[in-house]
């Protein structure tokens, strides 16, 4: 799919939505200037011809009945990657009735649907991920056990900051991210991502990339930078740039840490 056809889909479903839940207590667009972006843009009538940068995010919410609890308020959130509907969306659910194992159970659910049912075209992914801090040993083997199992390859560095780069297919990246997220952290944010379609066609016409030629780690790793400081959490900033330069992958440490490194 082209940008043009991706921005088409996602306004119409947007325009869908806002059908099926036409007040504001229903389905809020959190985004009004994205969305007027997105609708010039597939109108023609934006200033530039180039997509938008941003898409638009919003809430839908339900009040819903349920045999085990009260009356009790259930939010989605949804915001469109700029590739979707090639791409899965990234929803979550927010509901006060569900304890914490209750509500990660729903997301590793939901994820799993979205990836059987709602897959469209195979995508490679790699998220860089920026943590305040990663000390907490069960936290650090999660990150380790979880990428082996999901078969991403990439590496955790512990410390602070944390960074986390995962790498493979867009579902399991996504899935990854879900499980993270959802822990006890002081701040956690995806710094960076890159995905790339993988129907692609070279000059030849033949598809030019996979999975697996794409990755720039091979496995994944807790890396260590020469620990020092007074609790040994501060990494050798130097020793991860030439790391990342090693891997092909330096452009990103100026996305972390807003200087060029040497």
């Amino acid at each position: 799919m082209s940008c043009l056809e991706w921005a088409e889909s996602q306004l119409a479903e947007i325009e869908l939505l806002s059908s099926m839940f036409p007040t504001r207590e229903e389905l809020e667009i959190t985004d009004q200037l994205a969305l007027a972006e997105l609708r010039d843009y597939v109108e023609g009538s934006a200033s530039t011809d180039s997509p938008p940068s941003s898409r638009p995010q919003f809430f839908i919410k339900q009040k819903l009945d349920t045999a085990s609890m009260e009356r009790t308020d259930v939010v989605l959130s949804c915001a469109y990657p700029s590739e979707y509907p090639s791409v899965l969306p990234e929803i979550t659910v927010r509901c006060a009735g569900l304890s914490r194992a209750q509500q990660t159970k729903l997301h590793t659910d939901l994820n799993a649907y979205l990836m059987e049912n709602c897959q469209g075209e195979e995508v490679f992914s790699r998220l860089w991920i920026y943590s305040h801090h990663i000390y907490n040993k069960t936290k650090r083997k999660n990150i380790l056990e979880w990428s082996k199992e999901l078969g991403l390859s990439g590496f955790s560095m512990p410390g602070k900051p944390g960074i986390v780069c995962v790498e493979g297919s867009h579902s399991t990246c996504e899935e990854f991210w879900s499980r993270v997220k959802v822990l006890t952290w002081k701040k956690i944010m995806i710094r960076h991502r890159e995905d790339i379609p993988l129907d692609r066609k070279g000059e030849d016409s033949r598809a030019v990339e996979s999975i697996d030629s794409l990755r720039k780690f091979t496995g994944f790793e807790e890396a260590m930078f020469d620990p020092h400081g007074n609790r040994g959490n501060h990494m050798d900033l130097g020793q991860l740039y030439q790391f990342l330069n090693e891997k092909g992958c330096c452009d990103v440490f100026q996305m972390y840490f807003g200087i060029e490194g040497r």
